[in-house]
């Protein structure tokens, strides 16, 4: 594979007056690396960055936010640091079409909601919304609220045999009727880790 001093997969963008006719090399390579970074997160991006500035500008002051920190700021537009507690899940998440509240396995799915780590949080969420990200609010603002269903099964197959499904336009979750908590977590990794990129109607 030859490079040269364009951005790859535009031939017709040079990094550099004449990049078109300039090999990478071994001696060059980090300034094209440098260059190809510029170009995609710094300089290049430029015009577009100062037009956003512009518009958020024209609907609410970029100076007022000075007086803000990072972290402040992280807090207003939507916090990191959602709420996933046991008691907060089982008051926000909606047990209905076979499942209630006391449900041995939809308790079993909240208690391991509650365990999952900030990178299995996100995946969960994207599995299940869409969003790797809570709404401000967290579940509480989940519009329409996230509900659990039983998911049926045929015989001679089992509960246990079966991957949860989702319709995430809905925030709605279809849940076989899971033996343990072992079976619950395990399914759910499997679905979120391994399922993202399929699309089905159901």
């Amino acid at each position: 594979m030859s490079l040269d001093f364009t951005l790859a997969g535009y031939p017709e963008i040079e990094l550099k007056r004449g990049g078109a006719n300039i090999p990478v090399t071994i001696y060059n390579v980090e300034e094209y690396i440098n260059l190809t970074l510029d170009f995609t997160v710094g300089q290049g991006i430029q015009a577009q960055v100062s037009s956003f500035r512009e518009g958020f500008n024209s609907v609410f002051s970029i100076q007022n936010l000075a007086g803000f920190r990072s972290g402040e700021l992280v807090g207003l537009f939507g916090s990191g640091e959602e709420d996933w507690s046991y008691e907060t899940l089982v008051d926000s998440v909606k047990a209905d079409h076979g499942f209630r509240s006391e449900s041995r396995a939809f308790k079993n799915l909240l208690r391991v909601m509650s365990e999952l780590n900030k990178e299995e949080r996100r995946q969960f969420l994207q599995f299940i919304t869409g969003s790797p990200k809570l709404p401000i609010g967290g579940f509480k603002n989940l519009h329409p609220p996230f509900t659990v269903v039983c998911k049926p099964f045929e015989a001679p197959l089992k509960a246990d045999d079966y991957l949860p499904s989702v319709m995430t336009c809905a925030n709605y979750l279809k849940m076989p009727d899971y033996s343990c908590k072992e079976v619950t977590l395990r399914k759910f990794k499997m679905a979120y880790e391994e399922g993202q990129g399929s699309f089905h109607l159901s």
